[in-house]
């Protein structure tokens, strides 16, 4: 097993490089850089241009050398852990994103627990009473749920939220409590305003995960093993919970690689229609604008998350289904 996780990481270290060159180059492929497109925006508001400015910046982020040199500067810096600098918000990038990617992992976070908490006893219960009217009835709401637009529903709960509720439409918190220090108040506000997003980005989520669980939960209890368990007078509960529902959750534990990276980028549309100070928001408008140390950084941050989910789920599913090798060795 260490030995395993040991080549498993000696090759995540050139596959990131070479993910780092991708990411790099591909931010690099629109003409111009960051600093045209400003002077561009400039220019079509009517202002001035300092070009010694320009310049300078331009000297400063080692934006006149050669691409590769760019790169070496980016890449070098992430190893000890330099980011590089937003030029959008004039900033480091490890000072841009601290609030924002606490507040993305919270949302990410509790999503998930709610989406894992609807869908395993409601994708269970279909699958052990099928074509009953309970899994009619709880299919139909996932067929809804998965049909639903997220920027659909995000209008819906805001209005309702706002209605009834009393809560401000939009953002994560009261306005008096932005660009204030983390309080008390500040963290309830967060949570009064939390819901609303993980319902919404939970829905989808939690009805494709019942319609899944469902269906490979329903392929289990039909073999054999499950047949010759029950001729055998196992209690069906004891039976469903300890063999068919741990191979069912294969597909689980497998979308442990695109889940993380998920954790980090959120549901961008959704978050832009709710006005989330999340990172999703701001990858995008990092794209746009060509700001390119913020982009790279929050697509390496993707990347970096996407191997090391993949090799854990790879380990827990090794852990939960026994047929499963690591070597790929044939077991007689």
């Amino acid at each position: 097993m260490i030995g395993y996780i040991l080549k498993r990481i000696l090759v995540m270290i050139p596959t990131l490089i070479v993910i780092s060159i991708l990411v790099f180059a591909i931010i690099q492929l629109p003409p111009g850089d960051y600093l045209e497109t400003y002077i561009a925006e400039l220019q079509s508001q009517g202002e001035s241009v300092d070009e010694s400015k320009i310049a300078f910046l331009r000297a400063e982020y080692g934006l006149d050398r050669p691409m590769y040199q760019q790169y070496l500067v980016w890449a070098s810096g992430m190893l000890v852990g330099d980011f590089g600098y937003s030029f959008e918000y004039n900033l480091p990038v490890n000072e841009v994103i601290g609030d924002r990617m606490f507040l993305t992992i919270a949302i990410s976070v509790v999503t998930i627990l709610f989406t894992w908490m609807i869908a395993f006893p409601i994708g269970i219960y279909s699958a052990t009473h099928q074509y009953s009217w309970g899994d009619y009835g709880l299919s139909f709401i996932g067929f809804i749920g998965l049909a639903t637009p997220n920027f659909l529903l995000a209008l819906v709960m805001l209005y309702l939220a706002n209605v009834y509720f009393g809560t401000s439409i939009g953002g994560l918190m009261d306005p008096e409590f932005i660009d204030q220090p983390w309080s008390a108040r500040k963290i309830i506000s967060v949570f009064e305003h939390l819901w609303i997003p993980v319902i919404v980005i939970g829905t989808s989520g939690t009805a494709a995960m019942i319609r899944r669980l469902r269906a490979n939960l329903l392929d289990e209890l039909q073999k054999q093993y499950v047949v010759t368990a029950r001729a055998k007078g196992m209690e069906e509960r004891k039976l469903v919970r300890k063999y068919p529902l741990r191979m069912a959750l294969n597909f689980f534990v497998s979308d442990i690689g695109s889940l993380l990276p998920s954790v980090i980028s959120g549901a961008e549309i959704t978050a832009i229609v709710l006005s989330l100070p999340t990172t999703g928001p701001m990858m995008l408008a990092a794209l746009q604008s060509q700001d390119m140390y913020l982009a790279g950084s929050f697509l390496m941050f993707l990347a970096v998350l996407t191997v090391a989910g993949v090799l854990l789920s790879d380990l827990l599913l090794v852990a939960l289904d026994p047929r499963i090798r690591l070597q790929g060795e044939v077991v007689k």
